[in-house]
């Protein structure tokens, strides 16, 4: 009778356990950009990055996480682009919440297995907003209002949103420490449905008539070249899209750890491939 009250009391302990699975914790790094000002160099002008983690395990292998990260990015023609004629420039914060399903490649959180750490790979969606800006005369002018490329004019294109959705997708690394700590670091890419994280996405909008209807700094920002570009050459590679990535640490804490909710875990013992107690 007393070995059945504790196989019960063992089974309802598995079912507690795993059905505390969480973990909050942060995420500190830093962030770039790839796009039409940087066209292909990893890790450029990096900025701070950090945020808040939740992660949800659903087994050894498979655990949703949720983040909300803030960041920043910036590139320019002049110091990512070889000095391309163009001479754009842009910052722009960045404020992202995704959802993002991670797959382990060895098992962990169970009791089955005592892997300590695991590379794992992830994808999912994120949705996120920013706002570019860019300096003139030592000011500087935030860019989507003002309609660069001639948005917002008769017979252009509407103004772009400064919120938009990206896929998330990337690698990683994670740890166990002690009961209750894990720790991981992780590098992702986001793919936007945006060109305009630049403000660079299309031709370049007649700049004399420009100039007319808003004015000289509209006109002086849209065309910061030497030499003044015809109306419809190509300003920005309208066939791609931009993208942002975030690199660096998340440090989690374990809600409902298993070596903390249940006593009895410190009787289990493995023999001859089983765990008895």
């Amino acid at each position: 009778m007393k070995k059945n009250v504790i196989f019960l009391l063992l089974i309802c302990c598995n079912v507690f356990i795993y059905a505390q699975k969480s973990e909050i914790g942060a995420f500190g790094g830093v962030s770039f950009y790839l796009g039409d000002l940087n066209p292909t160099t990893l890790f450029a002008n990096v900025k701070p990055a950090g945020g808040l983690v939740y992660r949800y395990n659903f087994d050894a292998r498979w655990a949703l996480k949720a983040n909300v990260i803030f960041a920043n990015v910036e590139a320019s023609d002049q110091k990512n682009n070889k000095n391309y004629e163009r001479n754009l420039s842009f910052k722009s914060p960045i404020t992202e919440i995704s959802a993002q399903v991670e797959v382990n490649f060895f098992n962990l959180y169970n009791v089955a297995s005592f892997n300590r750490f695991s590379p794992y790979v992830f994808a999912g969606i994120a949705f996120f907003s920013f706002n570019p800006q860019a300096e003139l005369d030592g000011k500087t002018y935030f860019l989507q209002h003002l309609g660069t490329e001639g948005q917002g004019l008769p017979g252009q294109k509407k103004y772009y949103s400064l919120t938009n959705f990206a896929i998330p997708f990337g690698i990683g690394l994670k740890a166990t420490i002690g009961r209750f700590i894990a720790v991981g670091v992780e590098w992702g890419l986001r793919y936007t449905f945006t060109d305009y994280l630049d403000d660079v996405g299309n031709v370049y909008y007649d700049n004399d008539a420009l100039r007319t209807v808003r004015g000289n700094i509209v006109a002086d920002l849209a065309d910061r070249s030497e030499f003044q570009h015809s109306h419809g050459r190509e300003r920005g590679n309208i066939t791609t899209k931009d993208l942002y990535s975030f690199c660096g640490v998340i440090f989690t804490v374990k809600l409902g750890n298993e070596d903390a909710n249940c006593d009895l875990r410190k009787n289990v013992r493995k023999r001859g491939g089983k765990f008895r107690y």
